[in-house]
């Protein structure tokens, strides 16, 4: 099916950004097939269904590089027991609990819930990393039903830890990463680890060596907590980076989440590497366990995407914090207005290049139909110049209206059209509580 989307504000991002008022793009299946002037595009697709963005701008889908579906359930969950006091104790006294109390339905309701709200948001692409212990084998077919069925895009792995079974979770890894092969360009595997401080060096070389055969990076948390770091000094006598790396698990493919607790040095095996790292501003801030270093590593020459972990699915709003949060850790007013957006639309872009083999974040003839269309009347004069100073102070807080997705429409005027978000959501209202009473 052709489409025109058409009467918008066309910001086409990429390299050479572009905006242009009264524009449109056509999308043809799940390509774009044209940008340009409306009345240049209607004369070309005269028989194209016709979408009226007037009053909107029309951005390329956001991108989530790193996510946890299924935290979805701890919403408005009262934590049983004294509360936490530091990161161990949150992961000890909650997380753990809770991952392991998932059934089988709260993984796909889990999974249906955020991915609802990455829709209503305008995220069209996420990279997430699960775990439910109880429930692990055959449990990322689950959320890639979920995924398919949203018609979204997404990366999956399943968090290896030895903190219930030695290597837990790594056949389902492997199972899953041999069944999706190079992917179909929606979805997409990697090899997925918790944390240095929960896996065995004799854990991590078998799923290392498991992402080296299929071709697959490593998705782990790194350095996220002080803890982690000593405990990798403790035991194998250097920082979390150095021993990841002498594990062989860096990479250009491989994924190295928060690296908060990470020195000079560490930084410099990220980008000899080519390692990504992906930057959890309002996460990191709600654990206080630090900030990221982000100004340095990018200096440095490391992609840095931006991630929720999951605490949302609205990436406009983890890049105005990343905006604030380090300008505010820097002491200085001039930094982060160019960085912070650069993780999410050019970045992410990148990253997502590296899982799933296709080019992302840019509005461009033969690139894929991902859209978000977001209510937008600019008080002031808006072009390629001033395009960033709408983004951080307007545009994160106005409302998507209208997301695409492989040239599906899976929201318009606001309405979830692939998934029936209040029987969801009703379904898990109910489950929620029993959940909670296996913690």
């Amino acid at each position: 099916m052709t489409i025109r989307f058409e009467n918008g504000i066309v910001a086409t991002l990429g390299k050479d950004n572009r905006v242009l008022w009264n524009g449109t793009v056509v999308t043809d299946e799940d390509r774009i097939a044209a940008v340009g002037d409306a009345a240049e595009m209607a004369e070309r697709f005269p028989d194209a269904e016709v979408v009226d963005c007037s009053g909107k701008i029309v951005l390329p889908g956001f991108i989530c590089a790193h996510h946890h579906f299924y935290s979805t359930m701890a919403r408005g969950m009262a934590p049983p027991g004294e509360p936490a006091s530091n990161f161990v104790e949150i992961l000890e006294r909650f997380w753990w609990k809770l991952d392991m109390a998932l059934s089988e339905e709260d993984i796909t309701l889990s999974a249906k819930i955020p991915l609802i709200e990455c829709i209503r948001n305008g995220t069209t692409t996420i990279i997430d990393h699960h775990a439910s212990p109880s429930h692990r084998d055959g449990s990322l077919d689950l959320i890639e039903d979920a995924v398919r069925e949203a018609g979204l895009r997404a990366s999956l792995c399943y968090e290896v830890s030895d903190r219930n079974i030695p290597g837990g979770g790594t056949a389902e890894n492997e199972r899953f990463i041999k069944k999706i092969g190079k992917g179909d360009g929606q979805i997409a595997a990697m090899m997925g680890l918790h944390a240095s401080f929960t896996v065995s060096d004799e854990t991590v070389e078998t799923c290392v060596g498991i992402a080296k055969d299929a071709g697959v990076g490593c998705h782990i948390h790194v350095a996220e907590d002080l803890a982690d770091r000593e405990d990798s000094i403790a035991k194998f006598g250097e920082p979390t980076v150095k021993r990841l790396h002498g594990l062989k698990a860096t990479g250009e493919r491989s994924i190295f989440v928060h690296c908060i607790h990470i020195d000079e040095s560490e930084m410099d095996v990220l980008a000899d590497t080519k390692t990504i790292a992906v930057h959890n501003p309002e996460s990191n801030m709600n654990n206080a366990v630090g900030v990221t270093k982000l100004l340095d590593l990018l200096k440095k020459g490391v992609l840095v995407g931006l991630g929720t972990d999951g605490m949302s699915s609205d990436m406009l709003s983890q890049m105005r914090c990343t905006y604030l949060l380090h300008r505010l850790d820097n002491r200085d007013p001039r930094v982060a207005f160019m960085e912070a957006p650069q993780l999410l639309l050019q970045n992410n872009a990148e990253i997502c290049e590296r899982q799933f083999g296709i080019r992302l974040g840019e509005i461009a003839e033969g690139r894929p139909a991902d859209l978000a269309i977001i209510d937008y009347l600019p008080p002031t004069p808006l072009d390629e110049t001033n395009f960033l100073g709408h983004l951080i102070f307007g545009l994160v807080d106005a409302t998507v209206d209208t997301t695409v997705c492989k040239g599906k429409i899976l929201m318009r005027g606001k309405k979830i059209l692939s998934l029936d978000e209040e029987r969801i959501a009703a379904r898990s209202r109910e489950l929620a509580p029993k959940m909670w009473q296996r913690l």
